[in-house]
């Protein structure tokens, strides 16, 4: 992948390959348009595949037009928005698809949301249809009587323990059934720049909004991650998550690829799996990455048609980054992405990995780091906020103008903390609410946490800032011990001894356990009442 870098009146800006290299593989306009070209190339081919179901491309797209007529007769209207659950789960795609293909906005909702979250999440998203899973229900119900504008429910499917007021409810598979033929609207000529989905922020630094992203962002978006991820007809995609991922969907219908959904709790069984599956792409989060790594059956395991392990969601330590390179002979890669860039902007370049980087930019994407205060474009290798531009970019956040949030040049700042190397590699450092001022000194708890990480008496840790009179804040860390007699003070004494001043960590706090967000994130503000 080429990368290119220009310095302009604006500063230093960083640029994938132009959108043109790409432009033969665009689909569209709608995204439910790539499914519809898929089944016409390739219609016999497994497009979705659970361990228990498959779906052939044509299968699919014939479910996805029952699915939009369904839903058009329940929404209430072009533009009205149907919640759907990114269970892991071909009802997923039937859902999403179904939604685009019959004119409405989708609204994907994590099913591991808590009530409040999911609260939140429906109600912003004003949403007159809710698909719920069935683990979700008791979730639901608790706060059901709060969503005025919800119409209509509808289940997954029927499952033992849902409540006898769940019976009346149909679901997806009944309503296909029950559909008449899809009866297509006439085509409009803008219809790429419709919003086809919400897709929420991960409120891991205040409350989730609502992104909304056209047509046009997600196909672009998924060319642009279909190359930079290697995917063609040949490729079979393993993805080993706690919920479907929009992205994951996309870039396998755009490549015309098949998918393998994988829900078991065993993760030397997920190796084993994909080797049955003859997969070439294996997705997951880095928790169960390092899992995998230290699970005493990974030297068993080599399937044999892998071409990569993908990472995404947080950083991966690069110990376990070698652990599995080293035994599987693969690029284990990382990227960069949010909810507001459809999400993909950046992925490792597999030719020549660099431990820690987060890669370089998809094709058509530009990007440019400033500074914090200032704001003022910096130089190849200073820290700064990144800025991303590209036909990726949202449409802008749910009752929000999109000037609030972009300036006049295209630019949207991430919130993250990074820098560029000199060939063009993203390393991405904190976010901005996570990192702190000790002494005016910036200091990034992510940095701290890669010395403390390397201490053998530290099996997991996270580092928090604590307000400090003298100078500002200081850092603090929550550390897991590797064995029963290990010393809080030994640690911090000799990670700080590779620290400098304003980085040290001030105390230590031995736990039993780091607390995570479903996806493995760490909400830091959570964490610092153990300093109270």
């Amino acid at each position: 992948m080429t990368m290119s870098v220009s310095d302009t009146e604006a500063g230093r800006i960083w640029s994938g390959p132009p959108l043109a290299t790409i432009s033969g593989l665009l689909g569209g306009p709608r995204v439910d348009d790539l499914l519809t070209r898929a089944a016409e190339r390739v219609p016999g081919k497994a497009a979705l595949v659970t361990a228990d179901r498959g779906l052939t491309y044509a299968e699919l797209d014939a479910e996805v037009s029952r699915c939009a007529s369904a839903f058009a007769a329940l929404a209430g209207g072009p533009g009205a928005v149907i919640a759907i659950p990114a269970v892991l789960d071909p009802v997923f795609a039937v859902a999403y698809f179904g939604a685009a293909r019959a004119g409405l906005v989708s609204a994907v909702v994590n099913p591991l949301l808590t009530e409040q979250r999911m609260l939140h999440v429906l109600a912003v998203a004003d949403a007159r249809v809710a698909v719920i899973a069935p683990e979700m229900y008791p979730r639901f119900a608790a706060i059901a009587d709060r969503l005025p504008a919800l119409k209509t429910v509808v289940l997954t499917e029927r499952a033992p323990g849902l409540p006898p007021e769940a019976a009346s409810l149909p679901t997806l598979g009944e309503l296909l059934d029950a559909a008449p033929a899809f009866a297509a609207a006439p085509r409009s000529p803008d219809e790429q720049d419709l919003v086809s989905c919400l897709q929420f922020t991960s409120g891991t630094t205040g409350a989730a909004k609502a992104v909304r992203l056209s047509h046009r962002n997600l196909t672009v978006n998924a060319a642009q991650t279909a190359v930079a991820h290697r995917l063609d007809e040949t490729s079979v995609l393993f993805t080993y998550l706690p919920t479907f991922h929009l992205m994951h969907l996309t870039i396998g219908v755009q490549a015309m690829a098949t998918h393998v959904l994988w829900t078991g709790e065993d993760i030397a069984g997920s190796v084993e799996a994909a080797e049955a599956y003859r997969a070439t792409h294996y997705y997951s989060l880095p928790m169960r990455l390092a899992r995998l790594a230290a699970d005493p059956r990974l030297a068993e395991l080599a399937p044999p048609r892998l071409r990569a392990i993908l990472s995404g969601g947080s950083a991966l330590s690069p110990s376990v980054n070698l652990v599995l390179s080293q035994q599987f002979g693969v690029p284990v890669a990382q990227g960069y992405g949010l909810a507001e860039n459809s999400p993909s902007t950046h992925l490792s370049d597999w030719d020549k990995p660099k431990p820690g980087s987060s890669g370089l930019l998809v094709a058509g994407a530009q990007s440019r780091i400033v500074d914090i205060d200032t704001r003022a474009a910096l130089p190849t290798g200073a820290k700064g906020e990144i800025q991303l531009r590209g036909p990726q970019l949202m449409v802008g956040y749910l009752g929000r103008d999109i000037g609030n949030d972009v300036d006049a040049d295209g630019w949207f700042s991430t919130g993250d903390v990074g820098f560029y190397d000199e060939d063009g590699d993203l390393f991405v450092v904190d976010r901005i609410k996570d990192t702190f001022k000790c002494d005016n000194w910036l200091v990034s708890p992510t940095e701290i946490e890669r010395v403390l990480l390397r201490h053998p008496a530290v099996a997991d840790g996270v580092v928090v800032d604590v307000p400090d009179e003298f100078s500002g804040a200081v850092a603090h860390a929550l550390v897991v011990a590797a064995s029963p007699d290990a010393d809080a003070a030994a640690i911090a004494a000799a990670v700080n001894a590779d620290l400098p001043y304003y980085e040290q960590i001030r105390r230590i706090v031995l736990v039993d356990a780091i607390e995570r967000s479903a996806t493995g994130k760490v909400v830091r503000r959570d964490l610092r009442h153990h300093f109270a």
